[in-house]
């Protein structure tokens, strides 16, 4: 579909030429004489495309364009004038013009300008979609108390240029709340460069944090700029930090304490500014009980500690997340909308969730891709969830030492399989059971068999 303009001249043979013009060119096209009736438009109508003479007999054109720029920015103009100079031209620009033109306009260059600025508009409108989408991704879900405690705690620290470390189960969200105190803080129109410790081989790492020149190791055909220059006046995210060797972890130290550093090969020091948020699943004092991490660089890193709650500390969530989750994918998958009923809700509620919210999330995604339904019932979960809903007697309700027996081997099956993601053969190997022993003493113990 053609775009809207709007043409904004007090000269009638130049309303009357602009229009028939570009309506042969398939535009849809409203003409005015005044920056009044010009504002009035847009304020009736959208227009991807403003055609804005300078010279205005209610007024100056350059003051309608500062008006469009602040309540209408999704529109773009291009400025016209017979009486143009350098100095008009410059200002339109710096108000936010996107050309200008000179009268007598010169078809050609006039359909050529509408189009780039067309062109224009459609990237600018793209960008913002965009960036709503992944602020939308990068949004923290949940009313319980824990996330309103951690929201209010992002808000106080975000703006400030103090190192974080969040602590968290794997699938918790660490990364989330990492690009949410990015886009909260000072540097949010800068970088938000990402490492994974855990990923990289430890031959690579300290190229891909540092950089590195050509040929200053096998395999080092080309420059390489590292994660810490890219982040230069953002931030750099490095998760699961826990696993990072420590010999990096020295230079990862000296980073942070002298903000500058040498590719690998190269004797000039690159100097930096880069606010660094870590992630770890592990306890990093216990990794450095054992050695495995050190000290000064835990402290260094340690300024803000942040936890993000397991998603079974947070039940009360799981509701606002799987209905989030649902329009998410089924906008993603082109798919009809998909209700979960109150029954399937408490089954997710009673749920331990081991891989917390990205299991939730991805078990979610299944649903959307492989459930025919459009409302989703209890029934319709995958079994692994309902085993932990069958009613588990506890030992303390036991009236026998073997119903204190029966009761504490259930409750042991029930949580390897739960490790185990319910599959049979590794939690009978876990267990040094043969897998149709494990089958009988599951079914002895009334529980859930079915796959």
């Amino acid at each position: 579909m053609k775009a809207n303009l709007l043409i904004v001249d007090d000269e009638q043979g130049i309303r009357q030429s602009l229009s028939a013009i570009l309506q042969d060119e398939g535009y849809k096209i409203l003409a005015v004489a005044s920056g009044k009736e010009c504002l009035r438009a847009l304020e009736d109508d959208s227009f991807q495309l403003v055609l804005l003479d300078v010279w205005l007999e209610d007024g100056d054109g350059l003051e309608v364009l500062r008006q469009i720029q602040e309540k209408h920015p999704a529109t773009v103009a291009v400025m016209i004038s017979g009486h143009g100079t350098v100095e008009t031209a410059v200002k339109a620009t710096k108000l936010g013009a996107f050309d200008f033109l000179e009268k007598p306009l010169s078809i050609e260059k006039t359909l050529v300008a509408v189009k780039n600025a067309l062109e224009h508009q459609s990237l600018l409108e793209e960008n913002r979609q965009l960036r709503h989408q992944l602020e939308a991704r990068h949004h923290i879900i949940g009313e319980s108390v824990p996330m309103k405690a951690l929201r209010q705690q992002l808000a106080l620290m975000a703006p400030t240029n103090g190192r974080v470390l969040i602590y968290g189960e794997s699938g918790t969200g660490k990364e989330l709340v990492a690009h949410a105190i990015h886009g909260q803080s000072l540097r949010a129109a800068q970088p938000f460069v990402e490492v994974n410790c855990a990923a990289i081989p430890e031959e690579l790492i300290e190229s891909e944090l540092f950089g590195h020149h050509k040929g200053s190791f096998t395999g080092a055909t080309e420059d390489k700029t590292g994660k810490f220059q890219k982040a230069d006046g953002g931030t750099l995210f490095l998760d699961e930090v826990g696993d990072m060797s420590l010999k990096t972890q020295a230079k990862v130290l000296r980073v942070l304490e002298e903000q500058r550093f040498e590719p690998l090969g190269s004797t000039i020091a690159v100097s930096v500014d880069v606010r660094v948020i870590a992630a770890t699943n592990k306890s990093l004092e216990e990794e450095i009980a054992r050695g495995n991490f050190r000290e000064d660089l835990f402290y260094r890193l340690n300024v803000i500690p942040f936890v993000v709650p397991p998603l079974r500390e947070r039940v009360e969530d799981i509701p606002l997340l799987a209905n989030h989750f649902l329009r998410e994918f089924a906008s993603a998958y082109g798919r009809k909308p998909k209700e979960l009923t109150p029954a399937a809700l408490e089954a997710l509620q009673a749920y331990s969730w081991p891989g917390n919210v990205r299991e939730l999330r991805n078990l979610i995604e299944r649903i959307v891709i492989l459930a025919p339904q459009s409302v989703i019932d209890r029934r319709h979960l995958p079994s692994l969830l309902l085993r932990n809903h069958q009613p588990r007697k506890t030992v303390t309700e036991s009236t026998t030492l073997q119903q204190a027996r029966a009761a504490y081997e259930r409750d042991f099956i029930l949580k390897k399989l739960e490790e185990n993601r319910g599959n049979i053969t590794r939690t009978a190997e876990v267990l040094g059971l043969e897998r149709s022993h494990l089958y009988r003493k599951m079914k002895s113990l009334g529980i859930n068999v079915s796959s």
